[in-house]
């Protein structure tokens, strides 16, 4: 099921359901038939799902310095935390500009 996040603030971003409920319990937010996260959170939550990032990018990091050396082969490199967050995290920060609401589900 796709989820629909909406501002005044930025474009629509839309994510499938397991994507939007990881990416909202990172910042504290449980993934409803409808939900907000008011202007006033989302500077915690931007803080939040910025750590997360870092955490998934330095994870990655160990794991190619361990075992990189092992496998020379070419293959697909999985799709890291920044990149499917990076949609809804830019959202939050030009939502937070604008003292504006981020919704879903209305």
């Amino acid at each position: 099921m796709l989820i629909t996040f909406k501002s005044s603030a930025a474009p629509e971003v839309m994510m499938l359901d397991n994507l939007a409920q990881y990416l909202l319990g990172i910042i504290g937010k449980r993934l409803g038939e409808r939900g907000v996260i008011t202007h006033g959170e989302l500077p915690a939550a931007i803080e939040k799902l910025e750590a997360a990032i870092v955490v998934d990018k330095d994870a990655k990091s160990q794991h190619d310095s361990v075992h990189h050396h092992r496998d020379h082969h070419d293959h697909d490199v999985p799709v890291g935390l920044a990149q499917r967050a990076y949609p809804f995290l830019d959202m939050m920060r030009l939502a937070q500009k604008k003292d504006a609401d981020i919704v879903w589900g209305v």
